[in-house]
């Protein structure tokens, strides 16, 4: 196999570099709204199934008559049976009340009787609740984190195991970050899909930076006196390849979840998928060229004040 000779460590400071502009344009963009599923901000959400061709400007003239408050629609299709829905959503708001359901319904009837429109689902979170699931939720990424610095932390621990921990998970929030303003940028929901994309992402990317400091760990024994920039570059080189297999792979698989997605209109997959394939390329950089300088920037200032 080719045997690389990138500097990782030279390469660290614009790898930050271009992630801090990302980051600072993610930020003015979130400004604007996130959107939030009403899992996370409380609201409801009504479907209707329907046939034919309705036109989004006609649906919503139909419910204003009947909700007051600020709401969305959206459309999509099922990919068996070709069922077409669209969905109302009031995101932020306290629940639909009965009553008012079953008056949009029976406008919406009223008004596209030739389309046969059919309540397909209606779910309604409030804000209190959504509130206390939200935390749970960040809860969970916080527990997990915890639980990567002491595993990682303990299986390198001859190595310097914490430092080793703490710069890795300075890499999963990067990660985390991109998948986050991925969202923002496309104006996708925030949901219980990105919660999965969070801890999937975590789990991948850590992956790809425990092969690198098991490699270090090996080469610093067959090389004990290697300066560690260098020590860290070898393992890098050696690894690089069979980390960005690895990523190629599962994007391609994430890839044709998008392409699905996009052709069939289905939303769910989308909030998934398209968050889930940049925040795979992003783990696969910075277990490359941001955990492992790093960690060497760490391991270098602890040699000089010492």
């Amino acid at each position: 196999m080719r045997e690389f000779k990138i500097d990782f460590n030279k390469a660290f400071k614009w790898v930050v570099l271009v992630y801090a502009v990302i980051f600072i344009a993610g930020t003015v963009f979130s400004f604007f709204g996130v959107n939030l599923d009403i899992n996370f901000s409380g609201g409801t959400k009504i479907s209707y199934s329907y046939t034919g061709d309705i036109a989004d400007k006609d649906i919503e003239d139909t419910v204003k008559t009947v909700i007051k408050s600020p709401f969305t629609v959206s459309k999509s299709t099922a990919l068996a049976g070709n069922t077409q829905t669209f969905e109302i959503a009031l995101v932020g708001k306290d629940a639909v009340s009965a009553e008012d359901q079953k008056n949009l319904s029976g406008e919406l009837e009223k008004k596209f009787k030739d389309n046969k429109i059919v309540l397909y689902n209606s779910n309604s979170v409030s804000p209190t609740v959504a509130g206390s699931f939200f935390l749970k939720a960040l809860v969970a990424v916080v527990i997990t984190s915890i639980l990567v610095v002491i595993y990682v932390g303990f299986r390198f621990r001859k190595i310097g195991g914490v430092s080793a921990a703490l710069t890795a998970l300075c890499a999963l929030v990067f990660d985390v970050l991109i998948a986050f303003f991925t969202c923002v940028f496309f104006g996708l929901q925030i949901d219980l899909n990105f919660m999965a994309v969070v801890l999937t992402i975590l789990g991948y990317s850590l992956n790809d930076t425990i092969v690198i400091y098991d490699r270090v760990r090996e080469n610093r024994k067959l090389n004990p006196d290697m300066e560690i920039g260098d020590l860290v570059n070898m393992s890098v080189n050696k690894v690089m390849i069979r980390n960005i297999v690895t990523t190629v792979t599962t994007f391609l698989a994430v890839a044709t979840i998008i392409v699905v997605s996009e052709i069939y209109g289905l939303t769910t997959l989308r909030t998934f998928a398209i968050p889930m394939a940049f925040g795979l390329v992003s783990g696969a950089v910075t277990s490359l060229f941001v955990s492992g300088p790093l960690w060497v920037i760490w391991k270098r200032y602890k040699a000089k004040k010492a």
